[in-house]
């Protein structure tokens, strides 16, 4: 008896099977007794827009923790990194809040946000972008 372990390959991994799935299929799929116009202007990816959503105060809350879908990078000094880090610390020693530092940044935003909408130019943000 052989010691190797036989694995499937890529293309039993990554074929295209009749179950459901969350991710769609980029294959175009044949659409019968339509013009071929419609069935290739149906196919075109096209830009995601997004309508704005007005939420007051009261509505919003943080997302926690689950699968975020959308994803941003943000710069940070080494000083705002260590600060970030030791407000996960503070958390977790003297409250007992085991918090990641993307919960924190989330529920930041959040808070900010809220006095943004509630406040409008009189928020902390604005008052700090504006630099007084």
């Amino acid at each position: 008896m052989s010691r190797r372990v036989s694995l499937p390959g890529a293309d039993e991994l990554f074929r295209q099977s009749t179950t459901l799935s969350a991710v769609p299929s980029s294959a175009p799929t044949p659409i019968e007794d339509q013009p071929t116009a419609i069935v290739t202007s149906a196919n075109k990816k096209s830009v995601r827009t997004t309508a704005r959503r007005r939420v007051n105060s009261f509505d919003r809350t943080p997302s926690g923790r689950e699968r975020h879908d959308e994803k941003i990078t943000v710069y940070l000094s080494p000083e705002e990194l260590y600060d970030l880090d030791q407000a996960r610390l503070a958390l977790r020693g003297d409250l007992g809040l085991a918090v990641d530092r993307g919960r924190i940044v989330r529920e930041s935003l959040s808070i900010i946000i809220a006095d943004l909408e509630t406040k409008g130019d009189q928020s902390i943000i604005a008052r700090r972008l504006r630099g007084k």
